[in-house]
C-alpha cells in the first residue's frame, strides 16, 4: 500500500499550512519523510533550499518536530529536556540558560521547570513537546496534532503560541490536525489528504 502518492506543495516563510485528513490518510508519513525519518521511495523535497535526500545533517538544524505522541524521557525534568535539545541544536553553553528560560516562559512551563516529564499532565507534556520543536529557532516546525488531549484553555494557549511563531515571520509551520476549528484559527492554507493524495 502506498502511504503518500504524487504529493507536491510549497510553503512560504511565515505561513502555517494545515494538513487535514482521516487517520491513515498520509499526514504523519509526509512529516516523517520531510523530517528524514523515512526516505521517499521516489521524488524528493526541499527545506530551506536543502534536498531531503542528501542534506539531512543541514536540514535537521533547520527544522523542529513535535510528533503525534509525546517522545519524552520520563525521568528528565522540563529544564533538562530543553537543555538537552538546545545542545543538540547547537546552542552555546553561554546562551543556553537564556534560551531555555525564554522558551519555558513562552510555553508557560516555568512553574514546572524542575518537574520530571513523567509527572506532568497530558497538556503540559504537549507544551513541552512543542517547546522542544521550537528550540533553536528553526526555519520550519512540523506539528503533528499538537493540541491532542488538551483542555479548551490549554488548546487556546497553544493556538496563540503557534500563531505568534508565524506572525514573527521567520518560521513556517506545517500542522496536522483533525480539528477544523484549529485549522481555521491557525492556517493560511489547508490541504486535505485522502488515501495518500493531497
Amino acid at each position: 500500500k502506498v502511504a503518500v502518492k504524487n504529493l507536491s506543495f510549497g510553503i512560504p516563510t511565515g505561513e502555517c499550512f494545515g494538513f487535514l485528513g482521516n487517520n491513515g490518510a498520509g499526514k504523519t508519513t509526509t512529516l516523517s519523510i520531510l523530517s528524514g525519518e523515512f526516505p521517499p521511495s521516489s521524488g524528493t523535497g526541499y527545506i530551506a533550499g536543502y534536498d531531503i535526500q542528501g542534506d539531512q545533517s543541514l536540514i535537521r538544524r533547520k527544522i523542529g518536530y513535535c510528533p503525534q505522541f509525546d517522545a519524552l524521557l520520563e525521568l528528565l525534568t522540563v529544564r533538562e529536556h530543553l537543555c538537552l535539545y538546545a545542545r543538540i541544536k547547537g546552542i552555546t553553553e553561554e546562551s543556553l540558560p537564556n534560551v531555555v528560560h525564554s522558551i519555558m516562559e513562552k510555553m508557560d512551563l516555568l512553574d514546572f521547570s524542575n518537574k520530571a516529564a513523567g509527572s506532568l499532565s497530558g497538556g503540559n507534556k504537549r507544551k513541552l513537546s512543542v517547546a522542544i520543536a521550537m528550540i533553536g529557532g528553526p526555519s520550519i516546525v512540523f506539528l503533528d496534532e499538537p493540541s491532542t488531549g488538551m483542555d479548551p484553555v490549554a488548546r487556546r494557549f497553544m493556538w496563540d503560541v503557534i500563531a505568534l511563531m508565524t506572525k514573527e515571520g521567520n518560521c513556517s509551520v506545517i500542522l496536522t490536525t483533525h480539528n477544523m476549528e484549529e485549522a481555521e484559527a491557525l492556517c493560511g492554507r489547508i490541504g486535505i489528504m485522502v488515501a495518500g493524495r493531497l
